[in-house]
């Protein structure tokens, strides 16, 4: 139930949009600067950068002590357990393109469902939270995120979105538009994109979507997104480095 979720969790559901960004370099510093410039999240990119458990586990260290919301996207659902242990806020599932694997991904972050309990970890506060208040917030607070970006979720949206404790859904549009092959032509993509963003804010589900920019995300607003990801701490690094570099260049 809405009323249940807290954190970052229950931001999903608010009706100011959110902005983070992915993180895709190992170290903690970036996601301190970001945290001081006011991003609401940022998103561990497990599954296409080279982050091992422990730099994520330092990462989201980092992500809580500026009070910055901190998620991760998982390589496999297998992942969820170890990173929601370490205090992330929520994960990111790729490839959620059925309700079974909907389902399953939600069942794993939930100790309701078939997380495994360890209270002696950053999440349980090192063994100091009682056990069932531990397990109560936990299920409050930790949200799943299913990413649309199969082609074959476009037939499943409804029973997808209906999966019980799915909080939001973030579209791969990249991702979507190569598993369409040429379907993704001549505006194939957009039309897929307004399918899901139609049948996310028919359910009530929030959405989340990659932009560039604030009229790109001001656009994709008017159609129903709910929340934003912008570049990443690799992107921001390149364009800032490429402006200066032009600046001295000329």
């Amino acid at each position: 139930m809405p009323g249940d979720r807290t954190g970052f969790r229950a931001r999903l559901q608010a009706p100011e949009p959110i902005l983070g960004t992915f993180l895709k370099i190992p170290s903690t510093q970036p996601a301190e600067i970001l945290a001081t410039l006011g991003f609401d999240f940022v998103v561990i990119d497990e599954e296409h950068a080279p982050f091992n458990p422990e730099t994520t586990d330092a990462i989201l260290l980092a992500c809580r002590a500026h009070g910055m919301a901190g998620l991760v996207r998982v390589r496999q659902p297998a992942d969820i357990l170890r990173v929601l242990d370490c205090g992330a806020d929520g994960v990111l599932v790729p490839h959620v393109a059925s309700p079974e694997a909907a389902r399953e991904a939600v069942a794993l972050a939930r100790y309701s469902g078939a997380r495994g309990l360890s209270p002696a970890t950053r999440a349980g506060a090192f063994g100091a939270t009682d056990v069932a208040q531990h397990m109560t917030r936990q299920d409050r607070r930790c949200a799943v995120i299913a990413m649309m970006e199969d082609m074959e979720c476009l037939d499943r949206l409804d029973a997808i979105l209906a999966i019980d404790g799915l909080d939001a859904i973030f579209i791969g549009r990249a991702d979507l538009a190569a598993s369409m092959g040429p379907a993704a032509a001549d505006g194939g993509i957009e039309r897929a994109v307004d399918l899901v963003l139609a049948s996310a804010r028919d359910a009530g589900m929030p959405a989340l979507v990659l932009t560039s920019n604030r009229s790109e995300a001001e656009e994709f607003r008017s159609r129903g997104a709910t929340g934003f990801l912008s570049m990443s701490d690799q992107g921001f690094l390149r364009e800032q480095a490429a402006r200066i570099r032009a600046i001295f260049s000329g």
